[in-house]
């Protein structure tokens, strides 16, 4: 606040003498020269602040910011896995139920996704209740890379 202080007396100060100094000065070309000069020495008064200023000692914390930026990247990363994640894992299911439709089963479907060798989520693991059919599993193993070890069958539940 001081040096605000300062700044403020030392700019009110200049504009009172330049202000004095027009009034004495003649007119004609001096009046103008010394109006010129008058603006010169008003621009340095206000500029001072800026041009004494020890921008070696400023400290934006910039490694902050990108610290910050990385883990709000991850997580959004993150986030936009689990949601396509979610998203084959939905439609698959509905395509499963749809087979299991057009060969005439009643099944409940769950199915879940994992990262492929891409990084790109695909269908992992099918948990079926329902009548176990071997046309069924085929077509997920064949359609979907479903193998019969990752096709979980629950016939007598609901």
């Amino acid at each position: 606040m001081g040096a605000l202080r300062e700044w403020l007396t030392s700019l009110v100060a200049v504009s009172m003498l330049l202000s004095v100094a027009q009034t004495l000065v003649p007119e004609g070309s001096i009046r103008k020269i010394a109006s010129f000069t008058g603006g010169l020495i008003l621009l340095v008064v206000l500029l001072r602040p800026v041009l004494g200023a020890d921008l070696s000692r400023l400290d934006l914390h910039l490694e902050d910011y990108e610290r910050a930026i990385g883990q709000r990247q991850e997580e959004l990363s993150a986030a936009g896995e689990a949601e396509l994640a979610g998203i084959i894992e939905e439609r698959t299911a509905a395509y499963i139920s749809d087979k299991a439709d057009t060969l005439g089963l009643s099944v409940k479907v769950q199915v879940t996704a994992k990262p492929g060798t891409d990084g790109v989520p695909v269908p992992w693991q099918a948990e079926l209740w329902g009548p176990r059919s071997p046309a069924l599993a085929a077509c997920m193993e064949e359609e979907l890379g479903i193998p019969g070890e990752r096709q979980v069958w629950h016939e007598g539940e609901n």
